[in-house]
């Protein structure tokens, strides 16, 4: 379980103090309150978005749908690797069934979006100088691969890269198929690359949260989370598909000496009336959506519009309920709520990575994230003011109750634990 005492820390700096916002969370990065719905977002189309457990719609599709962003320096799981060597995990596909071959839409574009940070404490730009988009070709062949084609944008312009760097095309991995671990050369640089099915390793009684929350909130009886040899982690026995990549710190610094990044994921599809490609899935910070954000609707908003100082009224109005029924004041909610704009996620690679193991002069976590962070008692302790600490679920589970638990991590790249 999380580290009660980094759980206590970040919620030490939470009160609001005379003529100074403090409101940083476990999921926070500060800006001023009147960032926080003065303007009103484009009206969400026919797509909308979700991340783990907010449910399918009939116009989006499984392989729509963003779960997790870890970023972590290489060396910090395996000591064995490059000293500048940074780790990148995205992760689709929600609750998908063991043994089940998925596949990655060939009608979207998936991102990673960095920017550099001049210092820990800057406030995000939420505008990306280098970008990395993967777009996949349709299953071929007896494995039902598919074509990975690498796009990377930044202030040099565009290059693609469909080629591995002994010319061979870079593919996907196939349901137990011993993996296929692609090395491009983009920018002088060497990025390693694997996309296929891994387990999930994200961990959550999400079903006993919601009725906690509806508890505090006075809708329902007064519970608590299930003790550890009862709670579900309703991620255990999924999988996901992942695309993992291994980039060198100075493929990001650019001609910079940057070495704190900004970094979050975006899911584009293309508008078929404008045929413009628009967002309708953002991630970074996590656990946000999944904890503040129930109906679609807002969902939709809140993932058109982020990474950026602005958030649709509709949109904050919700998450400020859900955070008063947590327990919150009114005015220590407005101050979280303003805390998760813009939405990325920090990743300073001068010290070791971990979502509780730094933070910036306001309080935000700095050192991006490991793959089993218990990033959910973080932000429960924090979101709640301290009323709620855990929810009794771990990665590993515990022995005797089948309804929690994940495999052992792989002890080389991509490092999640094989599908299930």
């Amino acid at each position: 379980m999380v580290n009660q005492s980094k759980a206590k820390a970040f919620r030490s700096l939470l009160p609001i103090k005379p003529k100074k916002l403090l409101g940083l969370t476990a999921v926070a990065l500060s800006l001023s309150l009147s960032a926080l719905g003065i303007a009103t977002a484009l009206q969400p189309q026919t797509i909308q978005a979700s991340d783990h457990d907010d449910g399918d719609i009939d116009v989006r599709s499984r392989s729509l749908s963003l779960t997790d962003l870890y970023a972590f320096r290489e060396t910090d799981l395996n000591p064995a690797a490059r000293p500048d060597d940074l780790i990148f995990v995205m992760n689709t596909n929600p609750r998908s069934l063991a043994r089940q071959q998925y596949f990655f839409s060939s009608e979207a574009r998936y991102e990673f979006r960095f920017s550099r940070v001049r210092n820990n404490d800057a406030t995000p730009t939420a505008t990306p100088d280098t970008t990395l988009r993967f777009t996949f070709g349709r299953p071929q062949g007896s494995n039902r691969r598919q074509k990975i084609t690498i796009t990377v944008l930044d202030s040099k312009g565009t290059q693609v890269v469909d080629k591995t760097v002994d010319n061979k095309s870079l593919f996907t991995t196939s349901l137990n198929n011993s993996p296929t671990i692609n090395t491009v050369a983009a920018r002088g640089s060497r990025l390693t690359v694997f996309a296929g099915l891994r387990e999930d390793p994200f961990y959550f009684d999400v079903e006993q949260f919601f009725r906690v929350r509806a508890g505090l909130a006075g809708l329902g009886p007064a519970v608590g989370f299930r003790p550890p040899e009862q709670a579900v982690d309703f991620a255990t026995g999924y999988n996901v598909n992942t695309v993992v990549v291994r980039v060198p710190r100075r493929f990001l610094q650019g001609e910079s000496p940057a070495t704190t990044f900004d970094v979050w994921l975006s899911l584009l599809v293309q508008d078929p009336r404008t045929k413009q490609f628009v967002q309708t899935e953002q991630l970074a910070r996590p656990g946000i959506n999944e904890v503040l954000l129930i109906s679609q609707g807002s969902l939709a908003g809140y993932n058109r519009t982020q990474p950026s100082r602005v958030v649709p009224p509709s949109v904050a109005a919700e998450a400020t309920n859900t955070l008063l029924a947590l327990g919150n004041s009114p005015e220590r909610a407005t101050a979280l709520l303003g805390a998760f704009i813009p939405d990325v996620m920090r990743f300073d690679t001068t010290g070791p990575s971990g979502f509780a193991n730094a933070l910036n002069a306001q309080g935000s976590p700095i050192r991006g994230r490991m793959l089993t962070d218990d990033v959910v008692d973080i932000a429960l302790s924090v979101l709640s003011n301290g009323a709620v600490t855990t929810d009794n679920v771990s990665y590993e589970g515990v022995s005797g109750n089948p309804g929690q638990g994940h495999d052992p991590l792989d002890a080389n790249f991509p490092y999640l634990a094989l599908p299930n």
